[in-house]
């Protein structure tokens, strides 16, 4: 067993120091693969929260059938009546969207054309941060703006943007559980429908609230049966399942970047094994002084370890910080086919990202750690 451990921390603490620049730039070279890391396993996380079900999960998109871009989705608004008739269905709202670009995108504008009473009922999750949504309701071209929404654009309450051939004032932020509520606008039905010239009566979506999740496959198929011989055809999914449907392109986009973890992951190893081979070589002597001092082979195998773990540490808190706070200040959001996915961190990525470094730094500085103990004290005094 190690004895005084805060000891050897505090020495491997001054041997980092003593060569300042080369420490300097090693933990500034692991913060660049930290922060590279840290983003994709940011990117990873939205992803599965964006498209994996769960048992909570209790709402449908019905749209029409073989139709992907919300420009080429129509559907009779009269639908709505036929499926509150459906057992098990607690509300259904209409919904128009328009987007500013239907493709793969990091900059997606999409707004939600929905009733004005509806929204609260169908919505009760809205939380408003600023505004208010009866100021909302009283003016046809306002608009509910998400806080990601908002907060990209950098929009306030009171002002007025032009997107997508729609403009709007904005009538409050609202902030919500749902991820897709917190990147959208939320404007009047009827208001999106003539700027964007689908033509009143006519809307992009219909979205369905089940009573539970155990209903939600039925009541799917009962919706599709109900309109398979109209003119429009529908297909009914889960959200999260018609996300990861619709959105093929930009899930096998950030499944890439899975590869590029990995990369980050193997530099951050080969630059922490080459720095602290590096100290090991440098400090023969010193080793074989701290041994005839009376210090162990294996208390000198842990002062290595520590210095790589220590040099780990260091470069995982710079580049997971700077990872978190840029991806908040800058609110990324990727979309694909009118929906969208917040790239929006946590705290789990920060304690994994933290992990990640300390294994990395502890296994980079195993092998060094045994080569420094297994030198043997007289050929390391013998040492020029």
């Amino acid at each position: 067993m190690i004895r005084n451990f805060p000891a050897l921390i505090g020495l491997a603490l001054k041997q980092l120091t003593r060569h300042r620049v080369r420490s300097l730039l090693t933990v500034l070279g692991v913060a660049m693969g930290m922060f590279l890391f840290a983003t994709v396993e940011t990117m990873q996380r939205s992803l599965r929260e964006a498209t994996e079900i769960s048992a909570d999960d209790t709402t449908l998109v019905v749209y029409r059938e073989n139709r992907f871009c919300p420009a080429t989705s129509r559907l009779p608004e009269h639908y709505e009546s036929q499926i509150r008739k459906i057992a098990g269905v607690k509300e259904v709202i209409p919904i128009q969207i328009v987007v500013n670009n239907c493709g793969a995108s990091l900059d997606v504008i999409a707004f939600r054309g929905v009733p004005p009473d509806s929204l609260e009922r169908y919505a009760p999750q809205l939380i408003v941060e600023s505004g208010s949504i009866d100021g909302w309701k009283k003016r046809s071209d306002a608009a509910l703006l998400g806080k990601h929404f908002a907060a990209r654009r950098g929009l306030k309450t009171g002002d007025r943007f032009d997107a997508a051939g729609v403009t709007v004032s904005v009538a409050g932020i609202i902030e919500s559980d749902q991820p897709q509520d917190n990147n959208v606008a939320y404007v009047h039905l009827d208001f999106l429908q003539q700027a964007s010239r689908a033509g009143l009566g006519v809307v992009t979506q219909f979205n369905v609230r089940a009573e539970s999740s155990e209903q939600l496959a039925r009541i799917a198929s009962e919706i599709d049966a109900a309109f398979a011989t109209d003119q429009q055809p529908t297909s009914t999914r889960p959200e999260k399942a018609f996300f990861a449907q619709t959105a093929s392109e930009l899930i096998e986009l950030v499944g890439f970047t899975r590869w590029l973890g990995v990369g980050a992951v193997a530099a951050v190893l080969g630059l922490v094994a080459n720095a602290v081979l590096l100290v090991v070589r440098g400090r023969v002597k010193e080793n074989a002084v701290l041994q005839t001092l009376g210090y162990p082979q294996r208390t000198i195998a842990v002062l290595v370890a520590i210095e790589g773990v220590l040099l780990g540490l260091a470069g995982g808190i710079v580049g997971v910080a700077c990872a978190f706070f840029f991806l908040t200040w800058q609110s990324f959001t990727i979309g694909n086919e009118g929906l969208t996915m917040s790239v929006v961190p946590d705290i789990v990525i920060v304690v994994r990202g933290l992990a990640v470094a300390f294994a990395l730094g502890l296994l980079a500085s195993l092998y060094p750690a045994w080569k420094a103990s297994r030198v043997p004290i007289v050929h390391s005094l013998r040492a020029s």
